[in-house]
């Protein structure tokens, strides 16, 4: 059997400076996003994943971001000594020696084209066997934190808007379905992120970005109620909501002095809380068409989430009173409704017995330094000589036609 061609459901885009400039109405330009250059010194690694750096006339040149009056987000690469510099932003899948970096300022002529340009990128996934992807923001950030944390709401929404036309009209109709729209929506407003749905929604597009943990970002919880509009006509507009992590602007940590590996290896927490949220919140049942999906948190942990979940919910009743809300096991509700997504976890492959093969995505991670791009044919070869034939095409392609309501086999 000829190996499926791979839809991968969590790459990367880095905007190309026009987009703001472009899509936004006149009058929103001048305090919108925009890209300048400036140099910088070399990045000091901050508790949390965290990086900070300063303008510095003798340091590198980088291109970066300014939204309303302030400095949001400068381009970064890893320098590998002695000569090869792989971009945060974009690394493509150079080797290099990884006990040698540091991390330095980066400008868009730093990058792989297919970061920003629509046309490359499509050559470089039709190199590599993919014929679909579905791209997270990178300034908006996961979930569109960025405008909801400016001052201006009437410019946040505008930009929102932009990015969302932009990505539908630009980056993706012309790629002829390899670029699938993946938008954003206004997280401050439920009811403008309805508005927001219904109107990308009559223009093909089934997947939004969200909140792994809503709660985090000080918006309302899952519990509340709040978010029932949106979950409605995601529901009935057959709006998968995509959870990467981070999109909570949080991630998971254990002593507040632990190593930073402590932190790297925890990082699929917030997608296990954030499952075990939604199991037990009766949100799967008020709307039972519903999906969801978790980028890069990888699916080794499902099985016993869902054990965990249901032995809670049988054995805790008495103090928890989960059956009022729940009235059938927890993992009743699952099986594709809940999409884990992973790049590399060989333990969650060989759990698929437990998982279920209708709820696992293969990933990309294009462009980032996690990437098998430009070898995911030969990745994905691997990861299908161990899968009945099925389950591969499951696995590498059928189950994201699924997630995504994609018109094609």
């Amino acid at each position: 059997m000829e190996l499926p061609k791979i839809i991968s459901v969590d790459d990367h885009v880095v905007e190309p400076p026009h987009v703001w400039q472009t899509w936004l109405p006149e009058k929103h330009r001048e305090q919108g996003p925009r890209v300048l250059r400036d140099r910088f010194a070399p990045f000091t690694h901050m508790p949390g994943a965290r990086y900070t750096n300063d303008i510095d006339p003798d340091g590198e040149p980088a291109d970066y971001w300014m939204y309303e009056d302030r400095l949001i987000y400068v381009h970064k690469k890893f320098v590998a000594i002695p000569q090869e510099a792989i971009s945060l932003d974009a690394a493509g899948n150079k080797v290099f020696d990884r006990s040698k970096m540091q991390m330095v300022p980066s400008t868009y002529d730093d990058m792989i084209p297919g970061c920003y340009d629509r046309d490359a990128r499509v050559k470089d996934f039709q190199d590599a066997w993919i014929d679909g992807s579905i791209p997270f923001p990178t300034f908006p950030r996961f979930c569109g934190q960025t405008f909801m944390d400016g001052d201006d709401k009437e410019l946040g929404l505008a930009c929102v808007q932009a990015y969302n036309d932009w990505m539908i009209q630009e980056w993706c109709a012309p790629s002829e379905g390899v670029n699938i729209p993946l938008c954003i929506i206004p997280m401050w407003d439920v009811d403008l992120c309805v508005a927001e749905v219904d109107r990308i929604s009559q223009q093909g597009v089934h997947a939004i970005c969200f909140s792994e943990i809503p709660a985090l970002l000080g918006l309302p919880s899952i519990h509340t109620g709040e978010w029932d509009p949106l979950f409605a006509i995601c529901d009935e507009r057959a709006i998968t909501l995509n959870m990467h992590i981070g999109s909570s602007s949080s991630m998971p940590k254990a002593s507040p002095d632990a190593p930073e590996a402590v932190g790297s290896a925890l990082q699929f927490n917030n997608a296990f809380a954030s499952m075990i949220d939604w199991l037990f919140s009766g949100n799967l049942i008020k709307f039972p068409n519903l999906k969801l999906a978790y980028s890069e948190g990888q699916i080794g942990w499902m099985p016993y989430a869902l054990e965990r979940a249901d032995r809670v919910w049988e054995m805790h009743e008495p103090w928890t009173h989960a059956k009022a809300t729940i009235p059938e096991p927890p993992s009743t509700y699952f099986t594709g409704r809940i999409f884990g997504c992973f790049t590399d976890d060989q333990h969650g492959l060989d759990s698929l017995d437990a998982i279920g093969t209708d709820n696992i995505c293969f990933e990309v991670d294009y462009p980032h330094s996690d990437t098998t791009w430009p070898d995911c044919k030969e990745y994905a070869e691997k990861l299908a000589a161990n899968l009945e034939p099925e389950v591969a095409y499951k696995v590498l392609r059928g189950n994201a036609i699924a997630m995504l309501s994609l018109d094609r086999v």
